[in-house]
């Protein structure tokens, strides 16, 4: 069987074992210690925000800001509706209202004219929402200017969920740092990873201060173990933030190598008729392009979908996954306000993320791009 390519596979460097073996030698095997709080530093330092908190999850740096944005049972909390579920998920976690917001074209993130639509008609409906979680799709930044300035002008704490976005940014400043406060994430599919992990980060001291408490349990300063809120198991263990310091030290050089795949696949792509990509719109707009995402026209290609392509990737042993369907099409989110046009749904129909490692070897880009080629052959070139 032909070796394997992964969509998005871990890529070590060499400096992880080293941290996580200093985790062993010291015995700081439970969550917390020092390669915890010099990940914490690094993130600050790379992103340029003030605070961070290191956790279990993205999925639980969402839920643990919306408990600190004052979300609770029966709010409304806008959000993206062209997104994976875990932006959601926290949402319902808290007994609050998701309202699904559709994608514009350009960036594939949330449209700031239907967001404006609905925080009118909410208003109308007597329920002024309570959060607004911006999502950053496949790295690409959103609209954040108008995005922003919509969420200051009706006093709406802004969430940034940068879980696939780390290393991008919208006018030269990190995306996650705009927002009051910002959702990064380490599963083993992103950027760089600690196996598991996330964080949040914020430069509010009080917010991140809150957040450390939440996450361990919500233990109240006393010589026995007392509570006086509830808590939750969310913090980063030491042994996986040692992973995190070393996938630190190499993430620019990740960023570079997605960039470069990208890069490849738009050079040797883009002649077919009925091909194009996610892009960055202009030059305020700096992805890490974690995924490299294509979109297939049928109309233009002959007859040939995405599904013929992931297909033929699949039957060569490469992974290749359609986009995010939307959550408005989710069965278990399905009865939740939407406000949209159809924009995500067409992407999800047409759209598909090719294999973007960083670890990608020039062989294996070569063997992606014969697969798709060939499945291309009877299209005209532009």
């Amino acid at each position: 069987m032909k070796k394997r390519i992964w969509l998005s596979p871990p890529h070590m460097g060499v400096s992880e074992i080293n941290y996580v073996k200093e985790a062993f030698d010291t015995n700081w095997i439970a969550p917390l210690g020092p390669n915890v709080d010099q990940f914490e530093r690094d993130l600050i330092e790379y992103t340029g925000v003030g605070h961070a908190a290191a956790l279990s999850s993205g999925t639980a740096a969402i839920h643990l800001a919306l408990i600190l944005a004052g979300v609770k049972a029966g709010d409304e909390v806008i959000t993206s509706t062209f997104t994976f579920s875990a932006t959601v998920n926290p949402i319902v976690y808290q007994g609050a209202i998701p309202i699904l917001i559709d994608s514009e074209s350009g960036t594939w993130n949330m449209d700031p004219d239907l967001l404006e639509k609905s925080i009118k008609e909410r208003i109308r409906k007597g329920k002024k929402p309570k959060a607004i979680i911006l999502v950053h799709l496949y790295g690409m930044p959103a609209q954040v200017d108008e995005i922003k300035d919509m969420a200051d002008q009706y006093e709406i704490p802004l969430i940034e969920d940068a879980a696939e976005a780390l290393g991008s940014t919208y006018k030269e400043k990190a995306l996650g740092t705009y927002g009051l406060m910002g959702v990064l994430s380490f599963n083993g599919n992103k950027i760089i990873t600690t196996s598991g992990g996330g964080a949040l980060i914020s430069d509010n001291k009080e917010l991140i201060d809150k957040s450390r408490f939440l996450a361990t349990q919500a233990r109240d300063d006393a010589p026995h173990y007392q509570h006086s809120e509830v808590g939750y198991n969310y913090r980063m263990s030491n042994v996986l933030a040692g992973i995190g310091r070393g996938q630190m030290e190499v993430l620019d050089d990740h960023i570079k190598l997605r960039r470069s795949n990208f890069q490849y696949y738009k050079d040797h792509l883009s002649k077919y008729e009925g091909m194009s990509f996610l892009e960055e719109p202009n030059k305020d707009y700096l992805s890490n392009y974690w995924l490299t995402c294509i979109l297939v026209n049928p109309a233009q290609t002959r007859g040939i979908t995405r599904e013929d392509i992931r297909l033929a990737l699949q039957d060569e042993n490469i992974e290749a996954r359609p986009l995010w369907k939307p959550m408005h099409l989710q069965p278990v989110f399905k009865d939740y306000p939407y406000y949209g046009g159809g924009t995500s749904e067409k992407l999800f129909e047409i759209g598909l993320c090719l294999p973007s490692g960083s670890n990608m070897t020039d062989e294996d880009r070569g063997r992606v791009l014969k697969t798709i080629t060939k499945t291309l052959e009877k299209i005209k070139l532009r």
